[in-house]
């Protein structure tokens, strides 16, 4: 947990609703001069407090209409195992996103594809080659309620 004081949090708040904002234009949102909104900027950086910056890219845009959710069951939780799994998760570039989970099942990944054929595709090809997998259960998304959000920084 990193000490952050309540201009750090103006700082996150802002980038995380514009992460193009010049430092001239975060500085005079966050009511400090350039230089040591810069600085702490930099900070935050090199402390990981902020991990990156990118852009929020349409999946329909770029044809990957198709979101799947995907849960995952181990058939083993050796060392060894999870780490083959977890090495095979990250190298599918359709795979987007990956969490490990407590509770029935092991991961839930999250899944963009171009169609359902797609998705049958790489559910063979992919997914049950993935050593130790007991079980795969597939959900897809309609739509998207809520995009992925900022994080809630005054209700810590």
């Amino acid at each position: 947990m990193h000490d952050l004081d309540s201009i750090d949090l103006l700082i996150l708040r802002e980038l995380q609703h514009d992460g193009r904002l010049t430092n001239q234009e975060l500085a005079d949102r966050v009511g400090l001069s350039p230089s040591p909104c810069l600085r702490r900027v930099r900070h935050l950086e090199q402390t990981g407090v902020i991990e990156g910056y990118r852009a929020v890219v349409s999946p329909k845009a770029v044809a990957l209409p198709i979101t799947a959710f995907v849960r995952l069951r181990l058939a083993s939780h050796e060392g060894a195992t999870v780490d083959a799994v977890e090495e095979r998760l990250r190298s599918i570039p359709h795979i987007v996103e990956a969490h490990l989970l407590a509770g029935d099942w092991d991961y839930l990944v999250r899944i963009v594809v171009p169609s359902f054929d797609a998705y049958e595709r790489l559910l063979r090809e992919h997914l049950r080659g993935i050593p130790s997998i007991a079980s795969i259960d597939t959900t897809f998304a309609f739509g998207v309620t809520k995009p992925v959000s900022p994080l809630p920084l005054d209700a810590r």
